[in-house]
């Protein structure tokens, strides 16, 4: 068994724990998902565009932890070549389901991420949403972050999204602070937004109304989550 083979079980059987919970809460037809997919997607847009990107046909876009292809999908309906897209998976179920969703030019892959024998410099975005909070093992989290800069190309970055606290009610998650993003991406020129109102609490005020959890979500300190553009020089 490998170094990391006890932090991958251990990964597996967390998502289990986690889609045995409530799996319906995490649906985008829930009013505080739909408003945080959203949030989400328009500060996505705007780090594109500050970063001079206006199209993302042609671009070479790799997802590390695509899950059930949900992302993926949101980078063809924003304009990505299906024959360029390429999605990873720890879980072979979710890649399954991936699969069964996207176009069958979207490359997909299961297994560690860190282990996969991309090119260096292949890609133009690696992107991943809430992989590293599910990470409790920082030397796994290292090794991971090592194969994602290597496989970008100059000029091309690490689109990121993740918690920034940790999640006293759930175990599984750990935050990723700023100073842990530097300290995995040291060569990097960063650019952050720090957004998300608290899932547990925008999901109480959507059910009175969603214009409470846009109000709410002025409060910096109430947003949970960090997007950011690291980019390689």
């Amino acid at each position: 068994m490998s170094g990391t083979e006890p932090e991958l079980n251990q990964i597996r059987e967390r998502y289990e724990r986690r889609s045995n919970r409530n799996p319906g809460q995490y649906g985008r037809l829930q009013p505080d998902v739909l408003l945080r997919v959203q949030e989400r997607q328009r500060h996505m847009v705007h780090l594109l565009k500050a970063n001079g990107i206006d199209s993302l046909w042609g671009l070479d876009i790799l997802e590390v932890g695509a899950g059930s292809g949900a992302n993926l999908l949101e980078f063809l309906e924003f304009g990505a070549d299906p024959a360029r897209l390429v999605g990873n998976d720890l879980l072979t179920d979710r890649i399954a389901m991936a699969r069964q969703l996207l176009p069958s030019a979207v490359r997909l892959f299961t297994g560690d991420a860190s282990t996969l024998a991309f090119e260096p410099q292949q890609f133009d975005i690696v992107y991943q949403s809430t992989v590293f909070s599910s990470i409790l093992d920082r030397a796994l989290q290292s090794s991971l972050a090592q194969a994602m800069w290597r496989w970008v190309k100059p000029g091309g970055a690490v689109l990121w999204y993740d918690f920034i606290y940790d999640n006293p009610s759930n175990p599984d998650v750990r935050g990723i602070d700023l100073a842990r993003i530097r300290e995995l991406f040291q060569e990097a020129n960063i650019t952050q937004h720090r957004i998300t109102l608290a899932p547990p609490l925008a999901r109480r005020l959507a059910r009175v109304h969603p214009a409470l959890c846009m109000a709410l979500n002025a409060v910096p300190f109430l947003r949970t989550h960090r997007l950011c553009w690291i980019k390689k020089r």
